[in-house]
């Protein structure tokens, strides 16, 4: 199958609206429509957002029969479903079945001729699911049951889309997990490491769809070495699941000052990381300064140089945060950075326990 780019993403949580308001409220998300009983949902509601390639789906359940409202009771609110875009929703869904895939939601067609939408599901990790969706045209309505605004924020907006997801899986399932990704969905392994931080230690894969749009980096604990902060995602999030969302921003240096004004709250970065990064880089076009005063962490491949911060977790769990990612050529993650990365998620929880802010 071709995996075209991710068409959406489902959040389900416990309250759809108050959820929508704070990814409106803090990263800019528009909202472009809603659903419920009366759009003639049963058990759910909905509210969409976007902002420029960016979709989201926000879903709360309003009956204990939605499968939000398992999801919600195991791991609290999180990322239940990842829809990709394929050329033919029903072929790809068939496909998947063949090649092993656990079927979640059959195929069904809605809408009028020259503007039709087919959605399939299938389970990819734990119990989050890819949506197989194909649509007739492009900027045709999202769904059946969602009424939309009929405003275009395709051009509005700090983030142009999503970079890649970071998917937290429990200890000896990594290999598994990428094998399926390679045998149901076709996907390619582009990367792998360990990664030791102290006495903890992980080790993680990436797979990517041919088009470069679906990237997964997948990581899994060691539990030789001492517990961590994968080992306290998969305890608190109750299994596999999504650990990060990263949007893609064209200007990081923008995007940081401005979600910040906002509310959002960035992890911070030891002033000695700073103070190392153009011996370690050489010149990456950035004055060392500027990333100093955002806690922007930096790193270069062969291809080029790449900029990152991300979010404290607001997430009742501490699970589920965001990153921002500004590619200025670079292909790869941020490998150099992991280390800064772990030992400000350290920091942030040691605080949280400590009753500090």
């Amino acid at each position: 199958m071709e995996i075209q780019s991710i068409d959406h993403i489902e959040f389900f949580v416990e309250d759809a609206e108050e959820a929508a308001n704070g990814l409106r409220d803090l990263f800019g998300f528009a909202v472009a429509g809603r659903g419920g009983v009366h759009t003639g949902m049963r058990g759910c509601e909905s509210v969409l957002l976007r902002q420029r390639d960016i979709t989201l789906l926000v879903t709360s359940p309003t009956s204990p029969e939605h499968r939000a409202a398992e999801y919600v009771g195991r791991h609290g609110q999180g990322v239940g479903v990842i829809a990709l875009r394929v050329h033919d929703a029903q072929a790809a869904f068939a496909e998947a079945l063949e090649r092993g895939a656990t079927p979640v939601a059959p195929p069904e067609t809605f809408g009028p001729e020259g503007a039709r939408v087919a959605f399939a599901s299938v389970i990819g990790f734990g119990d989050v699911e890819h949506r197989f969706v194909s649509r007739a045209r492009s900027g045709g309505p999202f769904a059946p049951l969602i009424e939309e605004t009929g405003c275009d924020h395709s051009a509005e907006g700090l983030f142009t889309r999503i970079d890649h997801l970071a998917v937290c899986v429990p200890a000896g399932t990594l290999d598994e997990t990428v094998q399926r990704y390679e045998e149901i969905f076709g996907l390619h392994q582009t990367f792998e490491e360990r990664i030791v931080v102290g006495p903890q230690a992980m080790d993680s894969k990436v797979v990517q769809s041919k088009s470069g749009r679906l990237t997964l980096t997948i990581i899994e604990p060691d539990v030789t070495c001492s517990p961590g902060q994968i080992d306290r995602f998969i305890a608190a999030h109750e299994g596999a699941g999504i650990q990060h969302i990263a949007f893609l921003t064209e200007d990081i240096l923008t995007a940081v000052p401005k979600s910040t004004e906002r509310g959002v709250r960035f992890l911070t970065t030891p002033q000695s990381y700073y103070e190392m990064l153009t011996p370690r880089l050489g010149p990456i076009g950035v004055p060392a300064e500027a990333l100093r005063e955002l806690n922007v962490l930096a790193d270069r491949d062969h291809e080029g140089v790449m900029l990152q911060i991300f979010t404290e977790s607001r997430h009742q769990r501490g699970t589920l945060f965001y990153e921002l990612i500004d590619r200025r050529g670079a292909r790869t993650f941020g490998s150099n950075n992991i280390h800064a990365l772990y030992e400000a998620v350290e920091r942030q929880q040691a605080s949280n326990v400590t009753g500090l802010d």
